[in-house]
């Protein structure tokens, strides 16, 4: 999955939030000033060629929406940090949360309960 730039994520969470949507009515999610109207409409072309977005035609327009998730962006997101900066290891990460006071002792004990149960249910 590839990534996105933090604009780019900023316009995929208004299309999780609220579906489907045209590049207009994305303008009202913005203060002034607002980003113009070009410029969101390459960023959200940019999404559909990730493909992140789709598009339904009405008449000379498009009405995108979200075909990846926000669950799925997610996974594949901690995935790719975890690939990336601790070896493919999951055990490095929460090492380095642990290290780092990150997570505290009782919540790595409920991780620990949580992994347990789904290994039990499975």
């Amino acid at each position: 999955m590839k990534g996105l730039t933090a604009k780019e994520e900023e316009i995929m969470g208004f299309f999780w939030k609220e579906g489907s949507l045209f590049v207009r009515q994305l303008l009202a999610y913005y203060e002034d000033p607002k980003p113009h109207f070009n410029t969101l409409s390459t960023i959200v072309r940019g999404l559909e060629e990730k493909g992140f977005l789709g598009h339904e035609a009405f008449g000379n327009t498009y009405q995108y929406h979200a075909v990846i998730s926000e669950e799925e962006f997610r996974k594949g997101t901690l995935k790719n940090v975890i690939n990336k900066y601790f070896n493919n290891s999951y055990l490095n990460a929460v090492s380095s949360l642990v290290q780092e006071e990150d997570i505290s002792l009782e919540e790595l004990k409920q991780l620990i309960a949580e992994v347990e149960k789904a290994h039990q249910n499975e």
